[in-house]
């Protein structure tokens, strides 16, 4: 984070101009190896156009030796961890509200018995709200999460059917959020390399016969069990 956390190394934060936390905490709190985590926020800083360098910090490690590491601001710590398991998420969000809760709490004179009768009212209505969204969502996201478990995959225009979408709708989210692109000159979708790294997308290749007599190469981008959950949560947020 902005401040260093216990039993973490200490490290030398960029000016980034936002509370933030280090690639150390994150890695620390998924349980993750902080070299996969760097390989993460590379990809992401990649994906989303921004510069990496500000974000870059260093630490010293237990044999004193300088490494680099990443301190991200929020937005982009929970877009780096929206792809790892609920459990992964749920503790970067839990440390992001412990963090906010100490910067934005107001003073609260525990003498005053209407204050704390406020203080837990309203906690107890954010308590209610979010229970009631968690529930609304956790059958179709457990639904496709068994599906995540699954063999085979999808084409697009399979995998909208699955998700209750349009085809056109689903082509386009996954253009807009960096899952697949044309090649100049070519009429075929490709999928992004981190995507196809992730196991979310695959390509499939075809050989169809030809009426000239030559084979034509079509290679075809299809939604993995992985990708279809993951576009399943990412839809449900949209």
């Amino acid at each position: 984070m902005s401040h260093s956390t216990p039993g973490l190394p200490i490290a030398n934060i960029p000016a980034v101009g936002a509370q933030t936390m280090s690639t150390l905490e994150v890695a620390e709190l998924t349980g993750k190896r902080h070299d996969n985590v760097m390989v993460d926020v590379r990809n992401m800083l990649f994906q989303l156009d921004k510069d990496g360098l500000t974000f870059q910090g260093t630490y010293r490690d237990s044999m004193n030796r300088e490494k680099p590491c990443y301190h991200l601001p929020q937005r982009e710590c929970l877009i780096l961890v929206s792809g790892y398991s609920i459990p992964m998420r749920a503790k970067i969000v839990d440390r992001w509200q412990e963090l906010e809760r100490r910067e934005q709490a107001p003073a609260i004179d525990l003498n005053d018995p209407a204050a704390l009768r406020g203080l837990l009212l309203t906690h107890t209505e954010k308590v209610i709200e979010l229970q009631g969204q968690i529930a609304a969502q956790a059958p179709k996201l457990e639904a496709y999460a068994r599906i995540a478990e699954a063999d085979g995959s999808l084409c697009i225009r399979d995998a909208a059917k699955a998700l209750q979408v349009r085809p056109i709708d689903l082509t386009k989210h996954l253009i807009a959020k960096a899952w697949i692109y044309k090649r100049v000159g070519s009429k075929e979708w490709s999928a992004y390399q981190p995507k196809l790294a992730q196991l979310l997308l695959r390509h499939k290749t075809a050989t169809i016969p030809h009426e000239d007599g030559h084979d034509r190469i079509r290679t075809q981008v299809r939604v993995t069990p992985k990708g279809l959950a993951r576009l399943a949560e990412e839809l449900v947020a949209a």
